[in-house]
Parts: structure tokens; sequence; C-alpha cells
């Protein structure tokens, strides 16, 4: 006779409850949140075990809220690059920087703009998708259509290809080449 998912959650997920709530309160420093963090924690093991039980559910807990903790921290680190085009209405910058560092910081995100910008259309699709948007590998395959394969295939290359034209100098510190029609940098190598 098979356990009904309840019961099953009572005994094999918040009877971890103790330990949940001090590993998210050393992992997570803002106090305020951690309600929620803990809740969304038992949504995702919930509906992950409806579909099948984890054989070590402990583990599985704490991996879950592991992963949720890690999906906020990027989160709060990105930045949407079309919004550059506006920063100082988006006050991003911490007062306490001098205009220098905010002058670089700007540039640089105008940089990663440019960059953006000249990835091949599907890639750049697939790179905003999962890094910026957050979506799993799989989401981002059912969304496009295409393998998940395909998209680990896309994040790879648009990363690389982010990486070599900001190491390398493929765009220019001004907006004054977005004047002409914006090239690819898989095609565009060496033409700056």
């Amino acid at each position: 006779m098979d356990e009904s998912l309840d019961a099953w959650f009572v005994r094999e997920i918040l009877a971890h409850e103790e330990s949940l709530v001090r590993y998210l309160a050393h992992a997570w420093r803002n106090r305020d949140e951690l309600q929620d963090l803990r809740q969304d924690t038992y949504v995702r093991v919930y509906e992950a075990a409806s579909k099948s039980r984890p054989l070590t559910p402990k583990s599985f807990l704490f991996a879950t809220a592991r992963h949720l903790i890690v999906d906020r921290i990027r989160r709060q680190r990105v930045v949407a690059i079309d919004a550059v085009e506006d920063l100082e209405a988006l006050n991003v910058m911490v007062e306490e920087r001098s205009p220098e560092q905010r002058t670089s910081a700007y540039e640089e995100l105008r940089r990663l703009a440019q960059a953006f910008d000249l990835l091949p259309p599907r890639c750049r699709e697939t790179v905003w998708l999962r890094r910026v948007d957050g979506l799993s590998q799989q989401e981002v395959a059912r969304r496009l259509g295409i393998t998940e394969k395909t998209v680990e295939k896309h994040i790879m290359k648009g990363m690389k290809l982010l990486a070599d034209a900001l190491s390398c100098g493929l765009v220019r510190p001004t907006r004054a080449h977005r004047r002409h029609k914006p090239r690819t940098l898989e095609h565009g190598r060496g033409n700056t």
C-alpha cells in the first residue's frame, strides 16, 4: 500500500524543520526573508515528491534550500542589460562609491550590453532566458522548442563570445557603433 504524500512529507521532510531553519538562518543574511525561503523550499520539495519521491529526503530538502538560495543570490546580482541606457534613473550604484568608480561601472555595463547585442539572435535569446530571467535549462528548451543539449551549447557559446568581446575589446567604450547595423560576434572578429 502506497503511503500518502502528506504523511510522507510530515515524516520525512517536516521532521527536519529545526535543522532547516538553522541552515537557512546561517546561509541567508536577510532575516525578513527566512520564512518565505523556508516555505518556498517546502513547496518545491512537495511538488517534486508528488511526481517522484526522493531516495534521500533529507539530502533532497537541503539541496533544494541551497538551490533556492543560489537562485536568489543570482537574481540580486543581475542588472537588466536592456536598462543600461537610463542607469541614473535606476539609481543602481551605491552612494559611497566615487564618481570615477561609478563612471567605470556604467561604462562596464554599457560594454556588456553592447557585447550582448552582438550575440547571434538565438544564442542571445537563450543566454537571456537562462542567465537573466533565471529559467532552468529545461524551461528554456521547452520555451524555445530546442533540446537541452542545444541550450547548453548556446549558453557555452554565448558566454565565451561575451568574455572574448569584453576581454579583447571587441566592443567600443562609446555607443557610436550602434548607428550602424550591428554585427554578430561570430562574424565580426577582428573588424573593430
